[in-house]
């Protein structure tokens, strides 16, 4: 597999890992409180503990957490790094609309503020 195709198969596991609004939830959890056991993430949520352990992997495939074993217990902790790669790929399109947005404003700005025709 080519360097471009590794890349490209790490962005599609980390977009599909924050397409989930469960997962969106529990990076933000980590990301607020830090590393957590996953029973106490867990409770956070209205699901069976088999599909919630699912939400984890899917994010620990993708590289957005990690796990360590203290004990019986399990604790995950925020992996940034996939977001900020994430951020760096949305960057240019965040250039994208800021410009055409600047030009929006230069439009309007140089419309007469009081148009002929238009009564009050």
């Amino acid at each position: 597999m080519a360097h471009a195709d590794v890349i490209a198969a790490v962005e599609d596991r980390v977009f599909a890992a924050l397409a989930s609004p469960v997962r969106r939830e529990v990076l933000r959890m980590l990301r607020d409180q830090g590393p957590q056991p996953v029973a106490e993430m867990a409770g956070h949520f209205d699901m069976a503990r088999p599909s919630f352990s699912e939400h984890l992997r899917v994010l620990r495939e993708a590289g957005l957490v990690s796990e360590r074993k203290v004990g019986r217990r399990r604790y995950y902790r925020l992996e940034a790094v996939p977001l900020h790669e994430v951020q760096e790929w949305l960057n240019p399109f965040e250039r994208y609309w800021r410009e055409r947005l600047a030009g929006l404003r230069d439009v309007l700005d140089s419309l007469p503020d009081d148009p002929e025709g238009v009564s009050s």
